[in-house]
């Protein structure tokens, strides 16, 4: 008999960020490895639910037979905990966590609060929690999470082309949502103090999730006179991003917290140079010999990194190798996936 584990997620599962792309990575890799995965994706409001959340979650859980593995993924988890230990004897729940939810940037201290003990209580009815660093594997010890329950599975790549990424006045390259976590208006901060410097860069992300914050961005390069170097893109297909790595000279990830930061391994599979920052887990994501890393949320700091590399020709050729060095390295989606079938067969022994 097959192996067999729902997976369930906040929203549709086809969603183009970081968390959803991971997910439909392993379920896929899971397929590959002979798995029989049913995917939920549930309507309602997520992570400070709402009631339509709660019955949706509840009613799926209840749709899964007594003694089945159940992957949930944490947007979904964590705001949900009564429904989740409702459930827990009956269902082998295995939470998967890419960030904690209260570490969200610009939450209210009181929300915060709130989402902080509902989470650590929708993780204390899990059977296992996979997390997709070491960094998230660490600070769930916060939550009470004990280590041995605790499996890290981090992303793979996908084989990617090489970029050149030669030219003497180059282009930036930042795909992150343009949420406030992201760091967006800091990059234009540090950007603005370079304008006498030839560059150009392009923000691949999405306008809708957050429109006040996409606002706040396209107002903040308006204001530091940069409309003409700085490219508000959008949501890009998959082939059409494929094509912007490839244009690109340098990845920039200005983030102030990262659960891992996908982006910055799918820029090295294409032996891009990274500037970024060491918010979260992105201390861990990027090589020395493959990028610059700068405290989170520093304008000054960030736009220091950026004129080294837009000055030194020898410090970008020496990024440039360590990247296509680090390249090499990278573990696939196949790897990942087996190591996910592995976490859950733990847990179902």
């Amino acid at each position: 008999m097959k192996p067999a584990c729902g997976f369930v997620v906040a929203g549709h599962p086809g969603q183009c960020t970081g968390g959803y792309r991971y997910d439909a990575e392993i379920v896929s890799g899971l397929r590959a490895l002979g798995w029989r995965v049913d995917v939920s994706g549930l309507p309602g409001r997520f992570p400070v639910v709402d009631g339509t959340a709660r019955r949706a979650l509840d009613a799926c859980l209840r749709a899964h037979a007594p003694g089945t593995q159940v992957v949930i993924d944490g947007l979904a988890l964590g705001g949900l905990p009564e429904v989740a230990t409702a459930h827990a004897r009956r269902l082998a729940i295995t939470a998967l966590v890419h960030h904690p939810l209260a570490d969200e940037s610009g939450l209210a201290s009181a929300t915060r609060a709130t989402l902080f003990a509902s989470e650590q209580a929708a993780l204390a009815c899990a059977r296992s929690v996979v997390t997709t660093s070491r960094f998230t594997a660490r600070r769930l010890a916060d939550f009470g999470v004990a280590a041995e329950r605790i499996h890290v599975v981090e992303p793979g790549a996908a084989a990617a082309a090489l970029a050149p990424a030669d030219r003497r006045a180059p282009h930036m390259l930042c795909v992150a949502t343009l949420v406030p976590r992201k760091g967006h208006t800091v990059l234009v901060e540090a950007l603005g103090r370079l304008r006498d410097h030839a560059w150009t860069c392009e923000l691949v992300g999405s306008l809708s999730r957050d429109p006040a914050q996409a606002r706040a961005v396209a107002d903040a390069i308006e204001a530091a006179g940069l409309r003409d170097k700085i490219g508000l893109v959008g949501e890009l297909s998959p082939s059409a991003l494929q094509e912007r790595y490839l244009n690109a000279d340098v990845f920039v990830l200005p983030s102030l917290y990262e659960g891992y930061g996908m982006v910055v391994t799918e820029a090295l599979a294409h032996g891009l140079p990274v500037i970024t920052t060491t918010g979260g887990a992105l201390i861990d994501t990027v090589p020395a010999s493959a990028g610059i890393a700068v405290a989170p949320g520093d304008a000054g700091q960030l736009g220091s990194a950026l004129r080294r590399f837009l000055e030194d020709d020898t410090l970008r050729r020496t990024l440039r190798a360590g990247a296509r060095a680090a390249r090499g390295r990278l573990d696939d989606w196949a790897s990942a996936s087996a190591r996910f079938a592995h976490a859950l067969a733990q847990t179902r022994s």
